[in-house]
């Protein structure tokens, strides 16, 4: 259960970021901004770890004697690619708000893909995937409308340290899952 919680709260560092950086740059953000960017990040956060999960459960049993390896990779790939993101220069501000247009869910996409491989890793060390789904939903959606909230009013200070965070949280999860398997 714990490595299921820490994976949701680290998948969901991204989104965050990304919503304080909406409510830092999107003049006049609302309540309404910040529920649907929740909304949408928070429905996407569910079911991609499934989505990953699925593909996952079907090869285990073929891999079983590196799946640990695999999942180590997966998720210092993913977390690597995370911390690497939190040191790159920050983009320019666009004052429209993506929340009401098809930007919404190509944010909601780009902030869920570790989702999917966190989810496959889920399978391939035979963890279940809807506690995982459930709190990196639950979790990204809250985190999401308040990031909104927060960047409204502080600004992006903390978006890429953030960010940084939660790619060493998921590097973390990966050698701990490496560490449980080769002990055993």
């Amino acid at each position: 259960m714990l490595e299921s919680v820490l994976s949701a709260v680290s998948l969901s560092v991204d989104a965050f970021a990304v919503a304080l950086c909406i409510g830092a740059c999107v003049i006049g953000a609302t309540v309404g901004t910040a529920f649907r960017m929740g909304l949408a990040c928070g429905v996407f956060q569910f079911f991609m770890p499934i989505a990953g999960w699925i593909p996952g459960a079907y090869c285990a049993a073929s891999i079983a004697s590196v799946d640990h390896w695999i999942a180590f990779g997966l998720l210092a790939f993913v977390g690597g690619n995370m911390i690497r993101s939190s040191f790159s220069a920050p983009g320019k501000c666009d004052s429209t708000d993506p929340t009401r247009s098809m930007k919404l869910l190509y944010l909601a996409l780009a902030t869920s893909i570790d989702a999917l491989a966190v989810g496959a890793s889920f399978a391939l060390v035979q963890k279940p995937v809807l506690l995982l789904s459930g709190c990196a939903g639950f979790v990204t959606a809250l985190l999401c409308f308040g990031g909104v909230q927060v960047g409204r009013l502080a600004g992006q200070l903390l978006g890429r340290r953030v960010e940084l965070a939660g790619g060493l949280l998921l590097c973390l999860i990966g050698l701990n899952i490496l560490r449980v398997h080769l002990r055993a």
